[in-house]
């Protein structure tokens, strides 16, 4: 399998999950590791936990070294002093992520993958964006940048 495969797994996963999740958007993350699927999710209905954070719990200490594949950019902040999903990738010991889209979210809009890139992970942007980006038409994120595209 390669990388398209697995990212669309992860929006179909997000796609399940759509108008679900309140004010946060429906985002898939599937990890895999030496060609196998070890943590999946989405973000949950009412918009917690995030699809990241339920992935890296399913696949506990199998997601050191593999790579994760996210359709919307992992948050870099919380509101709520929780570790944002960069950090928990980050603290995770991912070798790579892959992002579908940049979130435009002020909680994200490229904090995300900055922590990633600051903790040495290769970070992939844009694998299906346009597939992706129908996901988050009518997401509006509080301090929203730029639409996704």
């Amino acid at each position: 399998m390669n990388d398209q495969t697995w990212m669309r797994r992860a929006i179909a996963l997000a796609r399940a999950n759509l108008g679900l999740t309140g004010d946060n958007p429906s985002v898939g993350c599937v990890i895999v590791k030496d060609g196998e699927v070890v943590g999946e999710a989405a973000t949950a209905p009412g918009g917690r936990p995030h699809a990241e954070e339920q992935a890296l719990d399913a696949a506990a200490g199998a997601a050191a070294g593999a790579t994760a594949y996210v359709t919307l950019e992992p948050c870099g902040e919380r509101t709520a002093g929780h570790a944002s999903c960069g950090e928990r990738l980050a603290a995770a010991e991912v070798a790579r992520v892959v992002v579908a889209c940049a979130d435009p979210s002020a909680f994200a809009s490229g904090r995300g993958l900055q922590r990633l890139r600051a903790a040495g992970i290769a970070v992939d942007l844009g694998l299906l964006r346009d597939e992706a980006a129908s996901l988050y038409a009518d997401y509006r994120p509080y301090g929203r940048s730029p639409p996704i595209r």
